[in-house]
């Protein structure tokens, strides 16, 4: 299988790296990645300055590096780098979760989203974070045992998926689940602060309030097992439309 690797964690980051080595074993894998860290980019595309792309030579492998966002990483390997289509896109592993609704602000699901926009199935990859728990050899060889098992019906049914793997040592994960996305709220603080030049600056801060309601990826993520949840990109109400088209215009 011919693979689209990127992230938002950047060029170097041991997530990406780790399902790199992985990958590569049994696939042909197109590693083209930010250059530094774009996390929580969301799905931000640049059009105010060149896209520059340069050639990297990792421990895994040859890389490119795009001075981008994850999304302009998707558009230009798909449309000016790759010497042929890959049959699937992964963006990951991502150094902590994409739950709920982190989908609308990681730079991680923006790019499998970019990959789905442009007609190619998608994974987005995440592993949750916790007691400086860094694991991502687990998550990588479960990516790959997936596409051994499932890579084409995935490749076929242009599936978008959203991965987690919980916090914990492989042999310790309780399985699998196919869940829905939760209920992820920010209670943001914004931390007012004075910089050595006696200018005003704000730090973002606060807590997650979860709801960790059944199927729900966060509740599968906190039982210890993987949460796999499939995604669309329409966000159209269609409950909604009837009721609509009945009001005055």
């Amino acid at each position: 299988m011919k693979i689209l690797l990127t992230n938002d964690d950047g060029l170097y980051a041991p997530g990406i790296n780790r399902l790199y080595q992985v990958l590569k074993e049994k696939h042909t894998v197109y590693m083209v990645a930010p250059e530094r860290e774009m996390s929580a980019t969301g799905h931000a595309i640049t059009l105010h300055k060149p896209l520059r792309v340069k050639e990297v030579e990792l421990e895994a492998g040859i890389a490119r590096a795009v001075n981008g966002t994850p999304s302009d990483c998707v558009k230009l390997a798909l449309e000016a780098i790759l010497p042929t289509p890959p049959d699937l896109v992964i963006s990951g592993i991502n150094s902590g979760p994409n739950l709920g609704n982190d989908v609308f602000y990681s730079g991680t699901v923006s790019a499998a989203v970019e990959g789905f926009f442009l007609g190619y199935p998608a994974l987005a990859v995440s592993l949750v974070l916790e007691d400086d728990f860094r694991d991502f050899s687990f998550g990588a060889y479960y990516i790959n045992e997936l596409l051994s098992r499932n890579g084409s019906k995935i490749v076929d049914g242009k599936y978008l998926l959203n991965i987690n793997f919980p916090p914990i040592p492989g042999e310790e994960v309780k399985g699998t689940k196919i869940t829905r996305l939760s209920k992820r709220n920010y209670s943001n603080i914004f931390d007012q602060r004075i910089d050595p030049r006696g200018q005003k600056y704000y730090w973002m801060t606060g807590s997650i309030e979860e709801k960790e309601e059944k199927e729900s990826d966060t509740l599968a993520i906190k039982e210890g097992f993987v949460s796999v949840t499939p995604l669309c990109v329409d966000l159209t109400n269609h409950q909604e439309i009837p009721e609509l088209r009945k009001m005055e215009w």
